[in-house]
């Protein structure tokens, strides 16, 4: 309440609107629905302030009055909701790559497919002696990564097949792909398994597992991936990541079908 008290002070603070977001403060799952003095209380607001404020938050329609209770209404929502709809894809991914990072102490990522690569549009870094070092924004090419592989697992066959075709096969180490042939051999099992690890493709000290992200209603829209030094995790520790890195693109999901809510 410090802050309300300072409020006189300064000629931009509208104490009014200020009063009005504590009073919604002070409802949650142990109070669903309180009393005048209650919420005075809480807040530390006076009984007149508090009940012009509960007033108005009523004809608005986020405050429900019965008898001498009020409650919030589901309207109370919509404030959440435009937060959320503001945010990009990526700004939702971060909280659940920062936990997921915390989890298992290696850097995870989101990408996208940009025509035949991949780009990284959310990163966060293990801290540490080994760190993977690739900045947000990376390009790479789709077939030589395993969030790529799993981006190109989501194509149906005509686009696949037309990937197959154009795509030019770099080797950037000796364990590279090197042929449409035995890159279709390595999709097909992503496709069934739901998850993708590439060994030491990209980069001879490299190692990730990535997993798909879909939007609400269901189309692929991106791949997470926990990336680790081959010096740090064997594939058999990588692969144990999958049902904690299946979590995190779930929490994705989840807040991206909140964001897509009307």
């Amino acid at each position: 309440m410090a802050l309300l008290e300072e409020a006189p002070g300064d000629s931009d603070f509208v104490q009014s609107l200020a009063r009005g977001l504590e009073v919604i403060k002070v409802f949650d799952a142990e109070h669903p629905s309180r009393s005048l003095s209650d919420v005075a209380k809480a807040t530390g607001l006076s009984r007149a302030a508090v009940r012009r404020s509960l007033l108005t938050l009523h004809r608005l329609g986020y405050v429900r009055i019965e008898g001498a209770q009020f409650g919030l209404t589901p309207k109370t929502l919509e404030l959440g909701h435009a937060y959320l709809r503001a945010l990009s894809t990526p700004q939702i991914a971060e909280p659940h790559l920062t936990d997921l990072m915390r989890d298992v102490k290696e850097t995870t990522a989101l990408s996208v497919l940009d025509g035949d690569y991949v780009v990284h549009v959310a990163r966060v870094p293990v801290g540490g002696m080994v760190t993977v070092s690739i900045p947000v924004g990376s390009r790479f090419p789709a077939y030589a990564t395993a969030m790529g592989r799993v981006l190109l697992a989501g194509l149906d066959e005509e686009a696949f097949q037309a990937y197959l075709e154009r795509v030019e096969f770099q080797p950037f180490t000796d364990r590279t792909v090197r042929s449409a042939e035995q890159l279709r051999t390595i999709i097909e099992p992503v496709r069934e398994d739901g998850y993708c690890i590439a060994d030491k493709e990209l980069n001879q000290s490299l190692r990730a597992v990535a997993v798909p992200v879909h939007d609400r209603s269901g189309a692929l829209i991106a791949a997470a991936n926990i990336a680790a030094s081959t010096g740090t995790r064997t594939l058999d520790e990588l692969r144990d990541m999958v049902p904690r890195l299946r979590q995190c693109a779930a929490g994705i999901e989840a807040d991206l079908r909140l964001v897509a809510s009307p």
